[in-house]
């Protein structure tokens, strides 16, 4: 009798909040990419959820969990659950938005009138991933520096690629591995727009001041965690943006649809290479 062949079991999580609402990013497109690249692994399974409502159940047995996510966030409870995972040997890899949540309406006190603003709200999974997401100016074009091209996920990427994408600014856990960087500067968000956040948690700036973090590993137990800021996009029905930068669109005017890293070499070879680092045998 010929032996079945190794099984690798991945569980993949995209969506926006509430359930069923885009959340300002065109979620169907980045689930099929996703799977996609999922599909080159030879004899993989997957499983697909929009939120991780009921990550207990699918979960384990899972090499790999992969998260594109716009507002779902796990509970505390998950959050725990999420990090035995990875301390037994579960690797998870995240992409965007993730590393963000949900948010409140705060005073702004920079503005005149104090008119409400935004703040995001820290959640316990936040030190699981390693990263939390305070803010982003608007999309830009601008290059990464892939700064580590030996670790498995940027192996065979050039030494850096210019993309099209949001800046994040983010407050990030001491103990990671920098894979990739941008010289991305200070928060220069438009007055009035975005989100407010207290300037010390901008962690993911460099000493330089001009450098951030956008690509990071982090080991945790047995297992760990992958997360990469860059990924947005949208369609016509998703739009979210008032504005982009002048090296999206002439104007500032927000393209109806929008791609950025997703139509890069580099990505799409970073997006294969993380789905193999999933699967591979430790």
């Amino acid at each position: 009798m010929v032996a079945a062949p190794e099984r690798h079991r991945a569980h993949l999580v995209v969506g926006g909040y509430p359930p069923g609402n885009p959340a300002s990013h065109d979620h169907d497109y980045a689930r099929r990419r996703i799977l996609e690249a999922l599909g080159e692994i030879e004899h993989s399974q997957t499983s697909v959820s929009g939120d991780f409502d009921d990550l207990e159940k699918w979960l384990p047995g899972c090499d790999l969990m992969v998260t594109y996510t716009a507002g779902p966030i796990p509970t505390d409870e998950q959050a725990v659950f999420i990090s035995d995972w990875v301390e037994a040997g579960g690797r998870w890899f995240a992409l965007h938005g993730t590393s963000g949540g949900r948010a409140r309406r705060v005073p702004d006190e920079s503005q005149p009138d104090g008119r409400p603003r935004r703040r995001m709200l820290r959640a316990a999974y936040h030190e699981v991933l390693g990263a939390f997401f305070l803010n982003h100016p608007p999309a830009r074009k601008f290059d990464v520096a892939v700064v580590d091209q030996e670790h498995p996920i940027t192996r065979g990427l050039t030494t850096s690629f210019t993309t099209m994408d949001e800046p994040y600014i983010l407050d990030v856990q001491p103990d990671i591995h920098v894979l990739m960087t941008a010289k991305l500067g200070p928060d220069n968000t438009p007055d009035g727009r975005g989100f407010v956040y207290d300037k010390e948690l901008d962690t993911g700036l460099m000493a330089d001041g001009q450098t951030r973090a956008v690509g990071f590993v982090r080991d945790r137990g047995k297992g760990a965690v992958a997360y990469v800021a860059l990924g947005h996009n949208h369609a016509p029905t998703t739009q979210p943006q008032a504005i982009v930068d002048e090296s999206v669109a002439p104007g500032g005017v927000t393209p109806p649809v929008f791609r950025g890293s997703w139509e890069t070499e580099a990505f799409s070879q970073m997006l294969k290479n993380a789905m193999a680092w999933g699967f591979e045998a430790r």
